[in-house]
């Protein structure tokens, strides 16, 4: 018989592309009123590695990572993507399309995953129409892509901004014991 192992919570991040610094700081408002106060924010980077937010968004777009102190369950993140999908709307630009946009995912020790709603062969369905996107795999000392991870986490820039989080995350689990 197979005993259940008790889960171990996860350091929630967000991927976070904006057009213009009001919006990302009224969006993280919102972030931090929901899961509590941030323990990383990343420098501002351009976002480069495709123009596919552009029809919707407009040029010039800007991305940073954050985490937060407080570490969630594995599963949180299907709440977190419907939250952040409702914190996009709030910030709409006249002509509909999105002034921000929030990707939320779970680090691991073993893993990085992010939160989908669309369906494609490597996520699996998670429940409220939410997919877990398995982008990144710690092995040999930092996270490592696969066939499928975007464009941007595959980048040497990005790669270390999650090895530095993970790291945040295990001296996290060593100080409260987990």
């Amino acid at each position: 018989m197979d005993e259940q192992h008790p889960v171990r919570k996860v350091k929630l991040f967000m991927s976070i592309i904006y057009i213009d610094e009001l919006t990302f700081k009224n969006a993280i408002l919102n972030l931090i009123e929901r899961y509590g106060p941030l323990d990383f924010v990343s420098k501002e980077m351009p976002f480069i590695y495709t123009d596919y937010y552009e029809k919707e968004m407009g040029p010039g777009l800007r991305r940073r990572f954050l985490t937060f102190r407080n570490l969630v369950y594995p599963d949180e993140i299907i709440n977190c993507k419907l939250f952040t999908m409702e914190v996009e709307k709030r910030y709409l630009k006249e002509d509909g399309g999105r002034r921000v946009n929030m990707d939320p995912g779970i680090l691991s020790l073993e893993r990085l995953i992010l939160a989908s709603r669309k369906n494609f062969t490597h996520r699996v369905y998670l429940g409220k129409g939410v997919y877990a996107d398995l982008t990144l795999i710690f092995k040999k000392g930092s996270f490592r892509s696969l066939e499928w991870t975007y464009p941007d986490y595959r980048s040497e820039e990005v790669i270390k901004i999650l090895n530095r989080i993970r790291e945040l995350y295990k001296l996290q689990l060593q100080q409260e014991g987990i």
